[in-house]
């Protein structure tokens, strides 16, 4: 366990490269050095806000503390997951929004990319699935993968009451149930701690293994409480590790200058960059074991930051939108509009010092030059090179960019970029006098889909529903 050494920490930092945002490099198009001093008092102010109400669960800010406050609970994780990887053949996350994306993206960046092809003497655990919508094929397709006898399903969901979450479980229950198989035996949920319908039906089914989504923590800052650490550590994940990692750029942050904090700095270069109309923010790895990081990241990002209104209760209507892109893949699909296009976007650049193989490129086809150059490099060197290329096409047509650089992709790294990126939403929120922990503009929608299946409640919903305005068939062509 390398991070217990400070050397080794050190050698693992995730580091911040801002340079091809400032006037240096992009001339007229970037920030001055006094352009983003400017910006140095409100940062300060963010860097106390976040500071002076970590912890308190009323303010949804918990998750600060997700990095120091779970011993017991990781070591009770560690012997689930343990016994998991013994009794099942397959381990399936039934949740949506952050309580999936997140497992979504810890599979993705720690584990083989083709982790479920792999005979069972080569992974670490059991097949993983994870269920995060309610496309009927989608369901149709996993139940023809796995045996659900042999599966152990993990429900997700703080109230119980999140209708695709619970959908997708009641059809669970069911098919364990015509099986012979008792649910408590096959199944556990992740949810509210003392109430809420999964603690329901818990109850009733005699006490089904459960584990807590703390108050103070949003679905999309959940990733490193159990509703991340329990799929992680089935799959063999080092989930000290992540932690570890958190804790560690929560360290490196701590600072109220943002010369010193890369949270605090990476939000203060998003924010000024709106404040110029750059409206769409571009998360691009260079590693297609980050490709769901930045799905990841567009919750976080989305969900925090568009809202219409100020803490005062004043009108904005801010955000950026975030928008996914990945390198190598995306230079021959979007970095043309990127470095053409308008002058709205801002590019954050994954870049990795170090994969976890080189792959050499054999010497070939020597009669073809445009071919035979390759030889003798490894595909490390490509991709690393094809990095360098974008940022430098990028830069030279006057498109901000920064680049945040990983030395290898471990749990460790893992961790510091995730607390990085919470750490930089709940600045840029503070920044802009918004609530960043709730999500009102969700609310309309889940409030028309219950009124449309009948849910109790909801009859005038229903009504103003059955009030609009018949299609006109013109407009329908």
């Amino acid at each position: 366990m390398g991070y217990k050494t400070k050397e080794w920490r050190n050698s693992m930092r995730v580091t911040l490269d801002y340079n091809n945002m400032t006037e240096k490099f992009l001339g007229e198009k970037g920030f001055t050095d006094r352009q983003l001093s400017a910006y140095s008092s409100k940062a300060n102010l963010a860097f106390q806000y976040v500071k002076e109400n970590r912890g308190k669960d009323e303010l949804y800010m918990g998750w600060t503390e997700l990095p120091y406050n779970q011993k017991e609970i990781v070591d009770d994780i560690l012997a689930t997951a343990r016994d998991i990887r013994k009794n099942f053949q397959y381990f399936v996350v039934l949740g949506i929004g952050g309580s999936a994306l997140g497992p979504i993206m810890a599979f993705n960046a720690l584990c083989h990319l083709h982790y479920n092809d792999l005979p069972k003497s080569k992974r670490k655990g059991p097949k993983f699935y994870v269920e995060d919508n309610v496309d009927p094929v989608r369901m149709r397709d996993l139940l023809d993968v796995i045996e659900p006898e042999k599966t152990c399903f993990n429900v997700v969901s703080k109230s119980g009451a999140t209708s695709e979450t619970m959908a997708q479980y009641l059809i669970i229950q069911d098919l364990l149930t015509k099986a012979g198989v008792n649910v408590k035996d096959n199944v556990i949920f992740t949810t509210d701690a003392k109430k809420g319908n999964l603690k329901k039906i818990s109850d009733e089914l005699g006490g089904i293994k459960s584990y807590v989504l703390p108050d103070g923590v949003g679905g999309r800052f959940s990733q490193l409480c159990p509703v991340g650490l329990l799929p992680a550590a089935v799959l063999g994940i080092d989930i000290k590790g992540l932690l570890a990692g958190a804790g560690y750029m929560d360290s490196i942050c701590n600072k109220p200058s943002m010369r010193q904090n890369p949270a605090l700095m990476s939000a203060v270069l998003q924010i000024a960059a709106m404040e110029q109309g750059k409206n769409v923010g571009v998360m691009m790895p260079y590693s297609d074991n980050l490709k769901y990081l930045a799905d990841w990241y567009c919750q976080l990002w989305a969900e925090s930051l568009g809202k219409n209104e100020t803490l005062d209760g004043k009108p904005c209507n801010v955000g950026q939108t975030p928008v996914k892109s990945l390198g190598v893949t995306d230079q021959h699909s979007q970095v043309q509009l990127y470095t053409e296009g308008p002058y709205d976007k801002v590019v954050t650049l994954l870049s990795l010092k170090k994969y976890a193989c080189e792959m050499p490129i054999p010497h070939g086809c020597e009669n073809i030059p445009d071919v035979a150059f390759l030889g003798g490099h490894t595909m490390e060197e490509l991709i690393q090179a094809e990095n360098a290329a974008t940022a430098y096409a990028l830069t030279k047509a006057g498109r901000m960019n920064y680049t945040l650089w990983i030395p290898e992709l471990n749990a460790f790294t893992l961790g510091q970029l995730l607390f990085l990126f919470e750490l930089q939403t709940a600045y840029a929120g503070a920044m802009l006098n918004i609530n960043t922990f709730n999500q009102p503009g969700v609310e309309e929608g889940k409030k028309a889909t219950f009124a449309l299946l009948g849910k109790a409640g909801y009859a005038e919903k229903k009504q103003e529903l059955d009030s609009l305005p018949a299609k006109d068939v013109k407009q329908m062509i």
